[in-house]
């Protein structure tokens, strides 16, 4: 099972993916050597082209995903679309022969400013090409609110879904953000939700558990 978070108003509710489970022990070191892992496709309002950038950590572990312009805001000044913004990632993760690879946990970090009576909302699934997506797991965030926020989501080790090995296939990340009235006045105020970075890497934060394939 996926675990339940719960920090400082957020609140982490995640279910167990439809994709079948392989039976693997406790995840291994990374591979030796520096894994590339390229940025193929970029699509959404939240990430338009060029405002979107990936990088692989140096031990293997985690990959970072930098956004420059991922910001949904309603009220003064905001469009009627720009409640909500989306992006949707397509990865592919160059995996050494015998090797395989999960995502253990997902951290997102960005910054709200949400008027009283306004909502925040982040949410993200992910899954390998040609299987079933995760559920999303959604997290919300209740104005008055002027400050960073950061949620987590975590994959218990029995849980996790690995690339099938001995084949390519391309890893997607959907994310969206939600900036919500609510009771809010929007003739007087602007409440905004923004993205700064999403990271992956089993002990820190979108984290990587690696294994040899059986």
């Amino acid at each position: 099972m996926f675990s339940w978070l719960a920090t400082g108003g957020m609140i982490l509710s995640l279910l167990v993916p439809t994709n079948p489970v392989v039976e693997f022990p406790e995840p291994e070191t990374p591979p030796p050597g520096q894994i590339v892992i390229d940025l193929v496709t970029v699509n959404g309002s939240g990430c338009p082209a060029g405002t979107a950038a990936i990088a692989m950590s140096a031990d293997n572990t985690a990959f970072t995903v930098t956004y420059s312009e991922f910001i949904a805001q309603v009220g003064v000044g905001a469009e009627p679309t720009d409640w909500r913004r989306n992006c949707q990632l397509n990865l592919r993760v160059h995996v050494p022969q015998g090797f395989t690879y999960a995502v253990a946990q997902a951290d997102y970090r960005g910054f709200a400013a949400l008027a009283d009576g306004a909502t925040g909302v982040e949410r993200a699934n992910y899954y390998f090409q040609g299987m079933s997506p995760t559920a999303y797991s959604t997290h919300t965030f209740d104005g008055p609110m002027v400050d960073n926020w950061q949620a987590t989501d975590v994959t218990d080790v029995a849980a996790l879904v690995w690339h099938p090995c001995g084949e390519q296939r391309n890893f997607n990340i959907n994310t969206e953000l939600w900036a919500l009235a609510g009771t809010s006045d929007t003739s007087t105020t602007t409440s905004f939700m923004t993205m700064d970075s999403t990271d992956g890497a089993i002990s820190t934060t979108y984290n990587l558990a690696w294994k040899t394939c059986p």
